[in-house]
């Protein structure tokens, strides 16, 4: 091994690092050196220059002064150092694509300074973030709910969120939207209802018509453009749910409307776009035109 001593200025020759640089990490401990001239001058050896090289890797890895210190220090190992680093750009290559998403959607959408913003803050958000605002809406709405009622079991499903790393622009709509949509008082209080009632409600409701049947006869309706109140509608809702009386139509129709909301499905929509699951038809329409119905006739 060589003797040869080295300046700050030397090494800044030799290795292309400016001068301040060389001094900075001399001065933060990070490049120590190996004597003094007579004059006072730092001088390094063979070894301080392989640290210097160590020294600018690691830098130029992104790692921080004080992590560099604890490697060259033998405190952490470079392997465990680059493990953690790669976790880390991970998260950073995501939260980076999320915002690229959002400036394709800001740009398509031609969106307002306010739109903008919200989009911005809500790409900012974590994987972790971004389902534990999902975990407090279903929490919220399922507070205190008999885990073994009819309607608890969609708890589950309302939690699955999975936001790809490389989101669509539409992917990124349906997460402000639906994050907005779960802020929103009136829905939360809205989805509350529909958890609290279904401890007692539901399984009247599925004794009471045949969902399959709805979908097929009063959606058609709807799509045929029957009207709700006509004679021929007024025989649709007779042949889902039978001859009831007045009172009972009222009834039937008071708790089926519970449990149909437009903004509730748009919630499952939602969640589908962002989870990429196959798309699926409303159907919460044909049972809106059956609510008109039966209260139509009563």
């Amino acid at each position: 091994m060589t003797d040869e001593l080295y300046t700050i200025g030397q090494l800044a020759r030799r290795t292309g690092l400016p001068v301040r640089t060389i001094r900075f990490w001399s001065d933060s401990d990070l490049l120590p050196p190996t004597t003094r001239s007579a004059g006072g001058y730092r001088l390094y050896d063979a070894a301080a220059v392989a640290r210097l090289e160590l020294v600018r890797t690691l830098r130029e890895l992104g790692l921080g002064l004080d992590v560099v210190q604890q490697v060259l220090a033998r405190q952490r190992t470079v392997a465990d150092v680059a493990a953690a680093h790669v976790r880390a750009l991970d998260a950073e290559i995501q939260l980076l694509r999320v915002r690229r998403a959002v400036l394709a959607s800001v740009a398509a959408r031609n969106s307002t300074t306010e739109e903008m913003r919200l989009m911005h803050k809500l790409a900012q958000l974590s994987a972790r973030e971004r389902q534990e605002l999902i975990d407090e809406y279903v929490d919220a709405t399922f507070g205190g709910v008999d885990p073994q009622s009819p309607g608890y079991g969609i708890a589950a499903g309302m939690r699955q969120l999975s936001l790809p790393d490389d989101p669509t622009p539409a992917q990124v709509d349906a997460w402000v939207e639906l994050a907005e949509l779960v802020t929103d008082a009136d829905f939360r209080a809205r989805t509350r209802q529909m958890a609290v009632a279904g401890e007692t409600s539901q399984a009247r409701l599925t004794a009471a018509y045949d969902f399959n049947a709805v979908q097929e006869k009063a959606g058609g309706a709807l799509a045929g453009g029957v009207a709700p109140d006509s004679a021929r509608g007024q025989e649709i809702a007779r042949e889902l749910v039978g001859d009831l009386g007045t009172e009972e139509r009222r009834r039937l129709a008071d708790e089926m409307a519970i449990f149909t909301d437009l903004r509730v499905e748009r919630y499952w929509t939602l969640l589908g776009t962002i989870n990429g699951w196959e798309p699926f038809t409303p159907k919460v329409p044909a049972f809106l035109w059956l609510i008109d119905a039966l209260r139509a006739g009563a």
